[in-house]
């Protein structure tokens, strides 16, 4: 199998249960299944929807070529009918789904994939693995450029997380907000802008500062970002103003007490006359170090270890469910709610569709969900869902920076409260409108119990 082919990205029980369901004959029905996230991460008043351009080419990509089904073969993961069955897979259902950057709460239908059983159950675990990751970075990453007030922020998290999970992570905070990122293959694959100037390891390799600040700004030009603190800041400030001259870009500090240091070098550089170069700031950076160094003389942030992790939530906890099936294979044949039951993991069967409610000031009051049917939408109000497969073909794919504008865009429209870092209830309110039934207008509320029991 290629390394591009995601055909095995995937849990052998999606094959075995392909595998009995082509046996009972139940493969053919139609199916609807959802992806949605029962809660946010405890005390984060929204999420952010990223990965959606990346699960589209996966989408796309997603066959079993010759090496797929002769492991599958080889491993008796299925039998030899099945193996015929997945030889010829392409996906031929629809997709809908929140456009990326969009913004989301609990139970928010973020993905609806309708299509036969057989070919909607095999996407499961890919298109989780996508969302669960790109999403909880975005989510995080959309804390820190809020804490940041407009001040760019740098993705360097390359070295703290799997080689491809960082080309993902890179292009999941671009999409919320990130100004670039360190990552050459993101920008490559993506179009993320990156940068990056040098380590403390350039220092240390000359026989002195001054040799390893002359080597760079000789090489890199005046505007570079010379790091100041392999040995002493002030000195080295000094000595970078005496190397570059007035017209030197920044300076980067990645250890100590930042916030005293920062006022310090901007001092510094203010005397010397630099009072355009800028103070960049890294060592471990999260959304709170971020909001406190505020108050700091601080241009810009670099964020690594926090940012690919998710600042402490690395997955979403997204699932995907089967929420409507068909009696038959039958294309006219109605699609009937289904769900599971269990009183721990709360599920809500039927088609779903998102409406965002708006009072009129374009401010975001209720995520309204509709159950069988679409609901009405108020001169204020705002359509969360788009097509983006249709018959198979692939037609919601967009620019990257088309998903980076509507995310800063849609956070706009967010109340107050949903902006603070402390911790909080989701800043809105996820309603139900319609049992399922065809016609039916009936609100549909989760009651407490159950909704706190799924938590």
């Amino acid at each position: 199998m290629s390394a591009s082919n995601p055909a095995l990205l995937t849990d052998r029980y999606e094959l075995t249960m392909l595998q009995a369901s082509l046996h009972s004959g139940t493969a053919s029905r139609r199916a609807v299944f959802e992806l949605f996230g029962r809660r946010l991460p405890e005390g984060r008043r929204f999420g952010v929807v990223a990965g959606v351009g990346r699960a589209l080419d996966a989408l796309e990509a997603f066959r079993f070529d010759d090496d797929a089904l002769g492991f599958l073969r080889e491993q008796a993961v299925v039998d030899e009918s099945t193996l015929e069955w997945l030889a010829g897979y392409r996906f031929s259902g629809d997709a809908w789904g929140y456009p990326e950057g969009e913004v989301y709460f609990p139970g928010s239908p973020l993905l609806v994939v309708e299509s036969s059983f057989a070919e909607a159950v095999l996407l499961e675990t890919l298109l989780l693995s996508i969302y669960n990751h790109d999403s909880a970075v975005a989510s995080a990453a959309s804390r820190m450029t809020l804490a940041a007030q407009g001040r760019p922020c740098i993705e360097m998290g390359s070295r703290r997380t799997h080689e491809e999970a960082a080309v993902a992570a890179a292009r999941a905070a671009y999409v919320a907000g990130f100004a670039a990122s360190s990552n050459l293959a993101a920008g490559r694959r993506y179009g993320v802008p990156t940068t990056g100037t040098s380590a403390h390891a350039f220092t240390l390799v000359h026989d002195s500062e001054r040799d390893a600040f002359v080597a760079q700004v000789e090489s890199l030009g005046r505007g570079t970002t010379l790091l100041v603190d392999t040995y002493d800041v002030a000195t080295a400030v000094e000595l970078a103003v005496a190397v570059a001259g007035p017209e030197l870009g920044a300076v980067r500090l990645d250890s100590g007490d930042l916030t005293a240091l920062a006022h310090d070098v901007r001092r510094q550089l203010d005397r010397l006359g630099a009072t355009d170069t800028r103070i960049v700031v890294t060592s471990d950076l999260d959304e709170h170090a971020i909001a406190a160094l505020a108050v700091a003389p601080v241009d810009g942030y670099g964020v690594g270890t926090s940012l690919v992790t998710g600042s402490g939530y690395p997955t979403c906890g997204f699932v995907y469910k089967l929420v409507a099936r068909s009696g038959s294979g039958d294309a006219a044949d109605t699609v009937v709610p289904v769900a599971k039951k269990s009183n721990d993991k709360l599920s809500i069967g039927g088609r779903k569709w998102a409406v965002r409610q708006r009072d009129r000031g374009g401010v975001a009051r209720v995520e309204l969900i509709g159950i069988g049917s679409r609901p009405a939408v108020g001169p204020h109000d705002r359509e969360l869902m788009v097509p983006l497969v249709r018959s198979g073909e692939v037609v919601g794919r967009e620019p990257l920076d088309a998903a980076r504008e509507r995310h800063l865009r849609v956070r706009e429209e967010l109340p107050g409260p949903a902006c603070q870092l402390s911790r909080g209830e989701p800043a809105v309110l996820t309603d139900y409108l319609g049992d399922g039934r065809p016609g039916s207008t009936t609100p549909f509320v989760p009651d407490r119990a159950s909704e706190e029991a799924s938590r």
